[in-house]
């Protein structure tokens, strides 16, 4: 079997410095935004539309592309928040 691929980031290094990228279909640009899909992996995701030539007809196509940082999805989850009411109550009883 083969060995899984690590991410070599973290989540936060993913939440504060990815940005948008941009992919060019058929001579069109297009801005893929950042994604936290709900799988939990990161990466990219872009939806839209085009047309596309074929023997001199134009046909309009849907667009959906995921850019996945593979390995992302087996990165640790982020710790919960801790609420302002439980934070509060810490504060009060040191």
């Amino acid at each position: 079997m083969a060995k899984k691929t690590t991410c070599p980031i973290t989540r936060a290094q993913f939440r504060s410095a990815a940005h948008p990228i941009e992919v060019t279909i058929n001579g069109v640009p297009m801005r893929a935004e950042v994604k936290e899909f709900s799988t939990g992996s990161l990466g990219w995701y872009l939806n839209g539309k085009a047309n596309i030539e074929i023997a001199g007809t134009t046909v309009a196509v849907q667009i959906g592309l995921n850019l996945t940082i593979v390995g992302s999805k087996e990165l640790p989850q982020d710790q919960p928040a801790v609420s302002q009411g439980a934070e509060s109550a810490e504060r009060s009883v040191s």
